[in-house]
């Protein structure tokens, strides 16, 4: 069952990334276009992001419980949050595969129908490979473009 174009919104997507390990802190944005909507009780964000690689394709899917992030094309990945789990999920590159492991110590979504903008913030600790890799907190904000 494909969601008709009148069913999917465009929107302005940010994503602001702050992964802190030890006493350093990086930080990422991105702003890009991509498309909103609603199946089967779950919400999803579509996106493209270009990079030296290529082009990556990102879906975000919100559940109540949990968040599922997907991206394909120069890079594959498939990480999964639920709040105060830890689970497993991986990275792949052209250069190899990667094992991550998420714990999830927030995870707040919301969605506001008559402003028609939305929230997803995640605060989870990072393994790759056993690994730690630091505390990233992910800010996915979006809007309806007009």
């Amino acid at each position: 069952m494909s969601i008709s174009p009148a069913e999917q919104k465009p929107v302005k997507i940010k994503v602001h990334t702050s992964i802190r390990n030890g006493n350093e802190k990086e930080t990422f944005e991105l702003t890009t276009f991509g498309r909103y909507y609603e199946k089967n009780g779950s919400s999803f964000l579509q996106y493209e992001e270009v990079m030296e690689e290529g082009t990556i394709k990102s879906i975000v899917k919100v559940s109540e419980e949990e968040v599922l992030i997907l991206r394909s094309g120069a890079v594959s990945m498939r990480m999964v949050f639920q709040k105060e789990k830890k689970l497993r999920g991986r990275y792949e590159t052209p250069f190899g595969q990667m094992e991550l492991t998420t714990r999830t110590k927030r995870l707040n979504h919301s969605y506001n129908e008559e402003t028609n903008k939305g929230l997803v913030d995640l605060l989870y600790e990072l393994n790759m490979q056993g690994s730690n890799a630091g505390t990233y907190h992910m800010e996915i904000t979006f809007e309806e473009e007009k």
